[in-house]
């Protein structure tokens, strides 16, 4: 692998100079007034990227998965039920947690490719008019299959059931990169990692919680003491931790979110779409299709791509790092050797994403498949150079 060329993975994506300089810092002592200047405003700038006025924020040493564990032992107790649909590696893993810590978890198993079936959620909320579900999760953006599901239409559902579910999100690759509106679409908890769309090393779990998702806390008792938040407020609230933080990554967190909102998060998340654009411009070239069902499941940090029957899609992404020292993403789980992924998120511009399809192209016609060198390219600078381009504004 070579450390010239970009990434094309859905996260660690790459990391602009401005970022990678915030967090190279000198050691600070995490008790002293400075931090605080870290702390404050890097919290304030994640509720802006939110979309929210009303979140609590708050960050741990860890990655999205220790937000999964975050959202629940805080507003669950052991044999509470929740509901979530099983449509992808990642809603899998966070399904897999939750069954770990006790919790009753009704599966609606969803074809991978597809997003979250928001009819048969209120369907079954419905139904349940003892309100014994007390959670409905929801994974925003699956990067397994490159599909999002419609965050509104299950808030929808839950209002149109009248049930008092609290509605948690994972938003690891779609937040920072993607519309994600917190507030309008009645997410209680947000769940993110610093590694995506915030353009930063894997370190930092991000966590909003509503109002409403707070009022659980104290009710709760699945136990909880690294990923306490009630612990974390405290601390919070005298301007330190209740243990060492991660001083540099909350360091490039808050020049991250500065940088995103200079940007604009209606030019960030037009960007994402428009370089999106043009990689599926070029899949279609190819004449291969991506694992989302349909346009509008179509992801914007992240694509999936079918190969033929009968191809091992993981020869692509080796061959891509022994030959040319690019790194794609590969298949998981029920479509690991199905696919491959190529990631859209991030630092990106329409002269690296042309790169990784150039590359791509290369490794499918150098391992036999029947691709035209250039056509996907060609497709690619035709949606490029016929879209206006937004310009990504480097942080001081």
């Amino acid at each position: 692998m070579s450390f010239q060329n970009p990434v094309f993975i859905p996260g660690p994506t790459n990391m602009p100079e401005a970022l990678r300089r915030a967090v190279d810092m000198p050691t600070l002592d995490h008790r002293s007034a400075v931090f605080a200047e870290i702390l404050h405003p890097a919290r304030a700038g994640v509720k802006k990227v939110l979309q929210s006025d009303s979140a609590e924020v708050f960050f741990f040493p860890s990655t999205g998965t220790g937000g999964w564990e975050t959202a629940i032992s805080n507003t669950l107790s052991s044999g509470d039920h929740v509901l979530a649909a099983r449509n992808g590696m990642f809603s899998h893993r966070w399904i897999d947690l939750c069954q770990r810590h006790g919790l009753k978890v009704q599966v609606v198993e969803t074809n991978w490719g597809q997003g979250i079936p928001a009819d048969k959620f209120e369907e079954i909320l419905t139904e349940d008019t003892s309100h014994r579900i007390k959670a409905v999760l929801a994974t925003h953006n699956e990067t397994a299959t490159g599909v999002k599901s419609d965050i509104a239409a299950i808030r929808r559902a839950l209002d149109a059931a009248d049930h008092p579910a609290l509605l948690l999100v994972d938003g690891v690759s779609s937040i920072g990169s993607m519309d994600f509106r917190m507030e309008d679409w009645g997410v209680d908890i947000a769940v993110t990692g610093s590694q995506k769309g915030f353009m930063l090393p894997a370190g930092l779990a991000i966590v909003g919680f509503s109002p409403k998702a707070m009022q659980m806390v104290e009710t709760a008792t699945l136990p909880r003491t690294f990923f306490d938040i009630r612990d974390m407020g405290k601390s919070y609230a005298a301007n330190g931790y209740p243990y060492t933080p991660a001083v540099g990554l909350l360091n490039g967190l808050n020049q991250s979110c500065e940088m995103l909102l200079e940007e604009g998060l209606n030019n960030v998340f037009l960007r994402h779409r428009r370089i999106a654009d043009g990689v599926r411009a070029a899949v279609k070239a190819w004449g291969l299709e991506l694992c989302a069902a349909s346009p509008d499941l179509y992801s914007d940090s992240v694509s999936a791509i079918r190969t033929p029957e009968g191809f091992n899609a993981t020869n692509i992404v080796i061959h891509a790092a022994d030959t040319y020292g690019v790194a794609f993403g590969v298949g998981l789980g029920e479509v690991a050797g199905k696919v491959f992924r190529i990631g859209h998120l991030g630092m990106l511009t329409d002269v690296l994403a042309l790169s990784g399809i150039a590359t791509a192209e290369m490794c499918m016609a150098d391992l036999g498949l029947e691709i035209q060198l250039g056509s996907g390219v060609a497709a690619a600078q035709e949606v490029y150079r016929t879209t206006t381009a937004t310009p990504i504004k480097a942080a001081a």
